[in-house]
């Protein structure tokens, strides 16, 4: 808890939990919007369409992020894509309370979660610039968790002011207003992040390399090149990004059974309120996720950690196996919540304390896309499988498959150990 109090490392939270907590309220007025409106009926593919414009638009531009976060100011970079975000979802608030749906709504979110994806991986690449080698796991698992606590909190906030918006007006206006307030949340984070200094998060003057912006596939092609050079870095980002796919295809299942299993399809609150108490519970786990990783590392080392979580997220999916009810899908999101952060920072922090700030940029970058395209390929194939109801024992058994797979071939100890 000392580092909350490191003199510089707090700005850097107090602007990433500010943002992440209004993606939270961000994400809670879409997901009112497009699977828990009354009007419209939720199913496998229409949700599977929803992740993929969340997370696409990150792989797409991801080969000029890295460029972009080791060429100029990061602090500056983010600064600019907060406030820019804050005025795109003005106009998306807009089209919402017209009720719009089309291509117009879908450029203007796609470019705030492409826009979102440079600002976490940006904060990602500054921070081990702030801490020293020796601390960098906690500030990690502090970082990356109180940001995925926020967005569960956020989500919750956002929730409970549809309702008290619903009263005053219609579903759409709602939403729309909640967009408002996410709006000038984004503002705030853009401020909070003037108290850094302009260079403080990097990239630092004598490892800015040379050449344009448009190189962006060129450096990429230099990420994977160097993480093929450090083989541990490399599986256990693979080892996340498939874990992360496996989670987004339980998160699909999740939705369906509240929206149209749980509780009636005419009544979208009651599935809406379901999905907030799974979600409630989900950031429980991620909370007590990243509480056990520095335990955990010290006494096994991060290599076996990685391997251990991810075979112990391996089980979660098998509850579902034997019967699909809410307790059980409470307990199977704290479970996969609970192994899934502890491998997540612990990986964060294996590759942050392995890579000079020269690659930074462009190494958290390819981290970036491997695990937004494993979730959107985990949505869509859950989608393939999954009925409208989403009940299904296959896809809960597919992602334990692929889990202990993982875990016994991607990370077995002779590839990937104390080395490179």
């Amino acid at each position: 808890m000392g580092l909350l109090r490191h003199p510089r490392l707090s700005r850097l939270f107090a602007a990433r939990w500010m943002g992440q907590g209004v993606d939270g309220l961000f994400q809670s007025a879409l997901a009112s919007f497009l699977l828990f409106s009354p009007e419209r009926q939720a199913n496998a593919l229409n949700a599977a369409l929803g992740f993929a414009v969340v997370l696409l638009p990150y792989s797409f531009i991801g080969p000029f992020v890295g460029t972009i976060l080791d060429r100029v100011s990061r602090q500056r970079a983010l600064f600019i894509c907060n406030f820019l975000r804050a005025f795109d979802l003005v106009i998306v608030a807009l089209l919402i309370s017209l009720g719009k749906t089309g291509i117009e709504l879908t450029i203007f979110v796609l470019f705030a979660f492409g826009v979102n994806r440079l600002i976490l991986a940006g904060l990602s690449a500054g921070l081990p610039l702030l801490v020293g080698s020796e601390s960098l796991i906690t500030a990690n698992a502090m970082a990356v968790t109180g940001g995925s606590v926020l967005v569960v909190v956020g989500g919750g906030v956002g929730m409970g002011l549809r309702k008290i918006f619903t009263f005053l007006d219609n579903a759409n206006h709602s939403d729309a207003v909640l967009l408002l307030v996410a709006s000038a949340g984004y503002l705030i984070t853009s401020l909070l992040l003037l108290r850094l200094k302009k260079n403080e998060i990097g990239p630092m003057e004598h490892e800015r390399p040379t050449g344009g912006i448009a190189q962006g596939f060129i450096e990429m092609r230099e990420g994977f090149a160097f993480l093929r050079k450090r083989s541990d870095a490399a599986r256990g980002i693979a080892a996340t990004a498939i874990q992360r796919g496996g989670l987004t295809a339980l998160i699909l299942v999740a939705l369906l059974l509240e929206r149209n299993t749980f509780h009636s399809p005419a009544n979208p609150d009651a599935g809406l309120a379901g999905v907030a108490v799974a979600l409630t519970i989900s950031g429980v786990g991620i909370t007590c996720g990243a509480l056990i990783a520095p335990f955990g590392v010290a006494r096994l080392g991060r290599h076996r950690w990685i391997r251990y979580m991810l075979f112990a997220a391996g089980t979660a999916p098998l509850l579902l196996v034997f019967a699909q009810t809410q307790v059980l899908l409470l307990i199977t999101a704290f479970l996969i919540s609970l192994f899934g952060q502890s491998l997540k920072v612990t990986n964060d922090a294996l590759v942050q304390s392995k890579i000079d700030d020269y690659f930074r940029g462009r190494v958290f970058a390819v981290y970036d896309v491997a695990v937004n395209t494993a979730m959107v390929s985990g949505a869509v194939l859950a989608a393939l499988i999954l009925p409208a109801s989403g009940v299904s024992v296959m896809v809960p058994i597919l992602i334990s498959c692929v889990y202990f797979l993982s875990a016994g071939r991607l990370l077995r100890q002779k590839k990937f150990n104390f080395t490179f």
